[in-house]
């Protein structure tokens, strides 16, 4: 299957973007589709910082040194290659969950019941006497959200007419960005509850990743919920003859071989790459840097939980406002641009100190800028998606690359931080997001995002 020619009326009408009115904007987001989508995005987006910043701040109040807590980046490595295991997900049936449930939702239930397992593991570990072990249950945890992951966005990027993937893409931003609240301030807020109540610092956060892991459970029911997307279905009935290891093979070497295939393609892989890397390399240590500035367990988790909750929102839905209404590659810049400068925030932090409305604005830029440029970047990586025969092996392989950024490239965060101070660490962030943008340009240039067009059957 080929992009139309830039030129081409197709090509014209898949970039051309309407100007919808604010009521028809509103309604999109209604539809059940769109609905089902946003408890998914919540669904993935809570695991995520169980086994990042909110394990880190359990390790900073261990007392485990930057340098071992920024290693822990690491464990994010399946995030990085989830690809491998994709096609599995889009060729194989899961005993008695795909013959009950369907091809996506089979999955996507198995999955969720492994994860809520994995957290309740972590949760039995001891990040200062037994940091391999801790480690060992961040890696399951990462392992299974990432197969969750790998579902949910084949069943997003399948489920959603034209219509309605941009609303669908914000829903599900937000909801992310709200599932990842919950498992840090939420999370944050729990533990320190429990430790009103006289329990222990250590069984507290115990007890925190237990309630984290039983609201696993809000996905589990939007899977049971939802129906099996028409474009799955119509894949599986196309491949019923075949067998296992064919459907495997055609997941694995169609989802690679189509996309090697286009013009540019190493370029747009390097530019998924970095995109996110100015946001990934300071959210490594956004948590540490505040507990060292002199701020509180509390009062982080009451800025991020509050106004920080509100901006990420807003920002989810301009996002979505922004890939609705300009082109693809003008939506990335204003992403691109905002996410990176939004670092300097932080800069501004480490030289006023201890002041929570210094505090409050940071966080609120980081997370409204982040939204956006979250939004639209998912809107690029569903564009690139096409065929629902390796949906989720080619979104796994596009996102697995973007977390490159966050696992490896992130890893030295702590050792630069160390290095040069919280004030230049925040402008170097900045300054990491260059390379992403000379690639927009070049990919620009070239015609790159002309040539996308919509998902397709």
């Amino acid at each position: 299957m080929t992009a139309p020619d830039a030129t081409s009326p197709a090509a014209k009408t898949a970039t051309e973007k309407p100007s919808p009115s604010w009521r028809e904007s509103f309604a999109v987001y209604t539809q059940p589709r769109v609905l089902i989508v946003l408890f998914l995005g919540f669904s993935s987006g809570l695991p995520l910082a169980l086994s990042g910043s909110t394990l880190l701040v359990w390790m900073r109040e261990s007392g485990v040194d930057l340098g071992t807590i920024g290693l822990f980046a690491l464990v994010g490595t399946p995030y990085t290659l989830k690809f491998l295991w994709a096609p599995l997900v889009d060729a194989l049936h899961v005993p008695l969950f795909t013959r009950a449930f369907g091809r996506r939702r089979g999955w996507l239930l198995f999955s969720q019941l492994l994860l809520i397992v994995s957290i309740l593991l972590l949760a039995l570990t001891d990040p200062a006497r037994s940091p391999f072990y801790c480690a060992l249950g961040a890696l399951l945890v990462a392992t299974m959200s990432s197969t969750q992951d790998i579902v949910v966005d084949a069943f997003r990027v399948e489920s959603l007419p034209e219509s309605e993937q941009a609303a669908g893409m914000a829903s599900y931003v937000a909801a992310y960005r709200i599932g990842m609240l919950v498992s840090t301030a939420g999370a944050l807020f729990i533990v320190s509850g429990f430790e009103d109540t006289g329990i222990p610092r250590a069984s507290a956060w115990m007890w925190g990743y237990v309630v984290m892991a039983a609201l696993v459970l809000i996905g589990t029911v939007t899977a049971l919920a939802a129906t099996e997307p028409e474009q799955s279905a119509k894949a599986e009935a196309a491949t019923q003859a075949d067998s296992a290891i064919a459907r495997v093979l055609h997941a694995a070497i169609g989802a690679f071989s189509e996309f090697l295939s286009r013009r540019d393609a190493l370029a747009a892989l390097a530019f998924v790459v970095l995109f996110k890397f100015t946001d990934a390399f300071s959210g490594t240590m956004t948590a540490p840097f505040v507990i060292d500035l002199g701020f509180t367990r509390n009062d982080y988790a009451a800025i991020v939980k509050g106004v920080g909750l509100a901006a990420t929102l807003i920002g989810g839905f301009a996002g979505g406002f922004v890939a609705r209404r300009y082109p693809l590659a003008a939506s990335l810049w204003i992403g691109g641009v905002v996410q990176a400068l939004a670092n300097l925030s932080f800069s501004w932090l480490a030289v006023v100190g201890t002041n929570q409305w210094a505090l409050a604005l940071a966080i609120c830029a980081e997370n409204f800028t982040s939204a956006i440029g979250t939004v639209i970047f998912v809107a690029y990586l569903s564009a690139l998606c096409q065929n629902p025969l390796h949906t989720a092996t080619q979104y796994a392989l596009l996102t697995a690359l973007a977390a490159v950024g966050r696992t490896y490239l992130s890893s030295g965060a702590g050792f630069v931080a160390k290095g040069v101070g919280w004030p230049m660490f925040f402008v170097i962030c900045v300054l990491v997001a260059i390379p992403s943008l000379i690639l927009l340009t070049w990919l620009q240039k070239r015609g790159h995002f002309e040539r996308l067009g919509p998902v397709r059957v």
